[in-house]
């Protein structure tokens, strides 16, 4: 067969097959995220607030409130099932910390309780000057930061023995925090609409970035490390703000859904996304450094909204509870009555 002939069969055999293979790898790769799964986990009454993960050890760990007859306690799961499989009792916290390599966590209880991961028997408490709400772990530091909506607003922590390192004063209320791979922590300071960056090694504020109104009461914040963008999710208004990590420049902003209260980045799908208490989820896509835009936003459950990111499965982990009396438009979020007896649930959100 001539070989001009040879060529042109072979291109036909191609012109037909890509049609059929392109599809594919975009329904893999870009197809709309759902709720994969969902469990109703018990644990007694009572609130919540942050869900955190030991992806290394596939734990996820809820601190619960107490309310009646159900104490305060910190309950841990399988990530990959779902299953409780401990718990540490009487303790009152908003969430913890966990550095794998000393098998340490800590709860952000009054005092803090440091724990063995792999038992969760107490180890000591330490006491700290306000009352704990977010951790954060540094891991190249080995240091635990203790966020407090009171001054000092950050206590930090040797994570490997517990010890006192630092007290902080940011001058407003930290939420959650961040880290880039490069020495800087940034954090959400949700009474004056900033970010304040620290300086890891220093302990100490390095810069504030206004939001330019663009966002207000923000507690969610995520970061891609890579192309070095900070990721506000704000609650009045309600947008996802990006900014500049090195220069705090606005970026871009993105509606997202109501009272928020969670963010996260995936670098595998240059997405962020922010959860939400009307029982939503926004995922936006990074479209470049400087252009971003809502590519979905997926039904979760009224009041799950705070999430963790297991970078694994690169599947979101969310939870929410059931409550009488829901009073849509409140800033403070959509619980307003008791919770329904047996609805507090653990959702798994991927494609």
């Amino acid at each position: 067969m001539p070989v001009i002939s040879t060529l042109r069969s072979v291109a036909a055999v191609l012109v037909l097959c890509l049609p059929l293979a392109l599809p594919a790898q975009q329904g893999r790769d870009n197809g709309p995220y759902r709720v994969l799964r969902t469990a109703r986990v018990g644990g007694g009454e009572g609130g919540f607030d942050y869900v955190n993960l030991d992806a290394q050890a596939r734990r996820i760990y809820i601190a619960r409130g107490g309310e009646d007859q159900s104490p305060a306690r910190i309950l841990v799961f399988d990530l990959d099932t779902l299953n409780q499989v401990g718990e540490i009792p009487d303790t009152r916290a908003n969430g913890v910390a966990i550095d794998t390599g000393s098998n340490h966590g800590f709860a952000s209880s009054n005092p803090v309780l440091m724990f063995d991961t792999k038992t969760l028997k107490p180890i000591r408490s330490i006491a700290v000057q306000a009352p704990p709400d977010g951790m954060f772990f540094d891991a190249p530091n080995r240091h635990i930061y203790v966020l407090s909506h009171g001054t000092p607003n950050v206590t930090v922590l040797d994570s490997r023995d517990g010890s006192l390192v630092r007290t902080i004063d940011l001058g407003g209320m930290p939420d959650q925090m961040v880290g880039d791979d490069r020495g800087h922590l940034y954090t959400n300071l949700l009474d004056r609409n900033t970010v304040a960056v620290l300086d890891a090694k220093k302990m100490e504020v390095a810069a504030q970035y206004s939001l330019d109104g663009k966002g207000g009461q923000c507690p969610g914040i995520a970061i891609d490390v890579r192309n070095r963008v900070v990721f506000s999710a704000c609650r009045n208004p309600q947008n996802m703000v990006m900014l500049d990590a090195d220069t705090g420049r606005v970026l871009d902003a993105q509606p997202i859904g109501w009272a928020n209260d969670g963010a996260a980045f995936n670098s595998a799908t240059q997405e962020a996304f922010s959860s939400n208490a009307d029982g939503s989820l926004t995922v936006i896509r990074e479209d470049s450094r400087t252009r971003f835009s809502v590519v979905q936003t997926v039904p979760t459950m009224k009041n799950a909204k705070t999430m963790a990111l297991d970078p694994k499965t690169r599947h979101l982990i969310l939870i929410g509870a059931d409550y009488d009396g829901i009073q849509p438009g409140t800033q403070r979020g959509a619980r307003a009555g008791p919770m329904v007896p047996g609805t507090f649930t653990i959702l798994v959100v991927g494609k």
